[in-house]
């Protein structure tokens, strides 16, 4: 009888390899696939943070196509919006109905007269960083600082353009003389990667209503619906219960409780929900159970 042989080790030999591999006891977590921080700040970091730093000369906004910093070389971009990179957009067409069941047409507003939105960075970026990594990359900004979004003009004139070298996502070995799965320290600082994250937890705690992936709190409450089937109800979050309307939240209605307000005494403000409705502080619901 053949003894069996010894399992041999896998040992991942290339970047791929290792991204993916999790080493015996640790958690799924640990992996970066498994993070839900794509184009919004996941529970354990915030990957966004990876591409303020992508260009040499400049830093981004995390969330937006704005510069927020420049070296004195490129002081002319803070304050503008990317707009391209290497030809490619990093900004897109805002379109859908307007109303259920409606055309499609292009979602303009007062403060969004083009209808355009930033184009997640990991998805944008991935393609310029895959092809140009560590040279010199052409990126057009808008002419003059903007604090709305802005849509790619027809006219390559009225653009800037400026050749930024677009840094490597990971660091080099010089022993292994190769990439190493090590975000390079050039891309992020201590701190920048969970800088972005919820702390203390009120500020998402307030800001996740019923739209948003991780709401775990009530939002539209106190519900009646009339004949014709048009509902009315509070905000959790407004101060007062009546009028009976539900206040959208813009973050600076002081008819809602603010962050303040949360910060310092939530457990007085907050208030229990039984069967949708306000349950009072005597310990009985205001309506039949």
């Amino acid at each position: 009888m053949t003894e069996p042989q010894p399992i041999t080790s896998i040992r991942p030999s290339n970047l791929s390899a290792q991204l993916h591999y999790r080493a015996p006891g640790n958690p799924p977590s640990t992996l970066a696939a498994s993070a839900i921080s794509n184009a919004f700040p996941g529970l354990e970091f915030d990957f966004r943070n990876i591409w303020r730093r992508i260009f040499e000369g400049i830093e981004l906004h995390e969330a937006d196509n704005l510069v927020v910093r420049a070296d004195p070389d490129h002081q002319e971009l803070e304050g503008c919006r990317l707009l391209r990179v290497a030809g490619e957009p990093v900004v897109g067409s805002l379109l859908g109905p307007q109303l259920p069941r409606g055309t499609s047409d292009p979602l303009t507003s007062a403060g969004n007269p083009d209808g355009v939105t930033m184009l997640e960075w990991s998805n944008s970026l991935a393609k310029v960083l895959d092809g140009h990594a560590g040279r010199p990359v052409a990126c057009e900004f808008t002419m003059q600082p903007s604090d709305s979004p802005v849509g790619i003009p027809d006219d390559p004139a009225t653009l800037r353009s400026v050749d930024l070298v677009i840094r490597p996502l990971f660091a080099v070995s010089e022993a292994a003389e190769g990439w190493m799965t090590v975000i390079d320290e050039q891309l992020v600082q201590p701190g920048d990667l969970t800088r972005s994250l919820c702390s203390p937890w009120q500020n998402d705690y307030r800001e996740c209503a019923c739209y948003y992936w991780a709401a775990s709190r009530p939002d539209y409450v106190n519900v009646d619906v009339d004949e014709q089937g048009v509902s009315v109800g509070n905000n959790w979050l407004s101060v007062h219960r009546e009028p009976k309307e539900y206040v959208l939240d813009n973050g600076r209605d002081t008819r809602l409780l603010t962050y303040e307000n949360l910060f310092r005494e939530w457990q007085s403000h907050l208030r229990f929900i039984v069967g949708g409705r306000d349950y009072p502080d005597d310990g009985r619901p205001t309506h039949n159970p």
